[in-house]
């Protein structure tokens, strides 16, 4: 019986092989339990010991409970391959919707001066508990919406990936300042402007729902960056609002000089790294 068993475990490791190959035919760098549950008639028992044969070769690595990636043979050394490769592949299998944004979405763009040792992705409710081990580190924001105009495909050698406009990252990048840091902030503003069109950025910021978050901008574009064709609409759109006076910075004290035009307090002094 033992012998049996044994020769088992073998086939269904040797068929997760053949299917891992028929995986990556397809362009795909994720394995789900479920699926490997539903082809093949297997015990539980048998799928884990098999996965984890997999995982000691390093040949697929763990993302998160019952999804892995697939790693292919020239990032075998690292353990783990980018999570541009496997995001959309694992956002599909978590049935959610997603873009890729802040430092992660510059970075495509090449505004990202220091290229992020983590990886960010903005989703919907309920939240994802972040991914953070020692290959790799995946940081989830929640909205609530956001509009399909203001995210675009880019192409990866897995495929398509959801990313941020260019303008979308900028806003966004405000608003979760906090995570981000503003004087970070800044100096990715100043190599993002080159994406960034006036004409998109006006129907971006009437469609984002953070007002204050426009304001900011604004205020940075303006007065810090000195770039006065991009804060054009931001203009006409404040000017179209009553806005309140607030702090540029969240997380300092509200004392400081109002600036009449956006209606920011700069309560912190920036500076760039550029």
């Amino acid at each position: 019986m033992q012998t049996k068993t044994s020769d088992n475990q073998g086939s269904s490791y040797n068929y997760l092989e053949d299917y891992i190959t028929e995986i990556r035919s397809k362009g795909r760098y994720v394995l789900t339990l479920e699926e490997v549950k539903s082809k093949y008639n297997l015990s539980d028992k048998a799928v884990n010991q098999a996965l984890y044969r997999l995982k000691t070769k390093k040949r697929i690595a763990q993302i998160r409970k019952g999804i892995y990636a697939i790693i292919t043979p020239e990032y075998i050394r690292q353990g783990m391959i980018p999570p541009a490769l496997f995001i959309d592949d694992m956002m599909q299998a978590l049935g959610k919707s997603y873009y890729v944004g802040l430092l992660s979405a510059a970075a495509l763009y090449g505004a990202a001066h220091q290229q992020p040792m983590e990886f960010f992705v903005i989703t919907e409710k309920p939240a994802l508990r972040p991914i953070r081990n020692k290959k790799v580190k995946i940081n989830f924001y929640v909205k609530k919406e956001w509009f399909q105009e203001d995210v675009r495909k880019v192409k990866t050698d897995a495929g398509d990936i959801r990313v941020s406009t260019p303008e979308l990252t900028a806003l966004d990048l405000i608003y979760y300042q906090e995570s981000i840091g503003l004087s970070r902030t800044l100096t990715i503003l100043e190599e993002l402007v080159s994406q960034m069109k006036p004409s998109i950025l006006n129907q971006t910021v009437r469609r984002y729902p953070q007002v204050t978050a426009v304001q900011r901008l604004g205020y940075l574009l303006c007065n810090e960056l000195k770039l006065t064709q991009l804060t054009a609409p931001l203009t006409k759109y404040i000017n179209e609002k009553k806005v309140l006076p607030i702090p540029l910075s969240t997380s300092k004290q509200r004392d400081g000089e109002l600036n009449e035009q956006w209606k920011v307090i700069k309560n912190i002094e920036l500076e760039s790294d550029l």
